[in-house]
């Protein structure tokens, strides 16, 4: 037996090791819009969150501007580039609801992109600002049901550079979660790989008012 087990010890060791996600190393990006309402009935409420305070009348925020590869994606990669400060991370809050967020989404993420904290977070805000956000979903004043597909379509029609492809609509249980948009490294619209593309499969999705 022990010769057995050393044997394989031997075997698997000869075995090249998986190579780590390399910063810098994907093919496109996905910024995902969260909605706001959703997550913090979900979420920020029970923690409190700022961005879920009565009379903020925040809609979309900026979830985050992943790196991807045809298939899959690279997250926690090693990077030579040292770690935003405090007050960089605070300033992305205006689009991403808190600095927490955008502390997290550059460890998990931004590390990947092989860009330094302030081009990863400068690259972010540019991506967020090329999309327009559909004027009827700006200060909802009503909770909504509608199909996700009309809210795919909503942003198609704002935005007609994307095609449907590019958009994907996903759910959190009953509710609108978020809308993900694919772009290429230099932020035009591109199609969705496969394993992005799928939409949510939920006849209706609520949308909450905007708080």
């Amino acid at each position: 037996m022990k010769c057995m087990i050393a044997s394989l010890a031997l075997a698997l060791s000869a075995l090249p090791a998986m190579a780590d996600d390399v910063a810098g190393d994907f093919d496109y990006y996905v910024l995902a819009l969260s909605w706001s309402p959703s997550w913090c009935s979900q979420t920020g409420d029970e923690r409190g969150a700022e961005q879920c305070a009565v009379g903020r009348k925040i809609d979309f925020v900026v979830h985050g501007l992943w790196p991807q590869y045809e298939r899959g994606w690279p997250e926690n990669c090693r990077t030579d580039e040292r770690d935003p400060s405090r007050r960089e991370s605070q300033a992305m809050a205006d689009i991403m609801g808190s600095g927490g967020l955008a502390w997290y989404q550059w460890q998990k993420h931004g590390r990947c992109t092989g860009l330094s904290a302030a081009g990863y977070y400068g690259t972010m805000r540019d991506a967020a600002d090329l999309i327009a956000i559909p004027e009827v979903f700006v200060d909802l004043a009503r909770d909504i049901s509608l199909p996700p597909a009309v809210a795919e379509e909503a942003f198609i029609e704002a935005n007609p550079s994307l095609g449907r492809d590019g958009v994907t609509v996903t759910c959190w249980g009953e509710a609108l979660q978020e809308v993900r948009i694919c772009l290429t490294r230099d932020l035009e619209p591109r199609d969705c790989a496969p394993d992005v593309r799928p939409d949510c499969t939920r006849d209706r999705i609520l949308m909450e008012k905007v708080r």
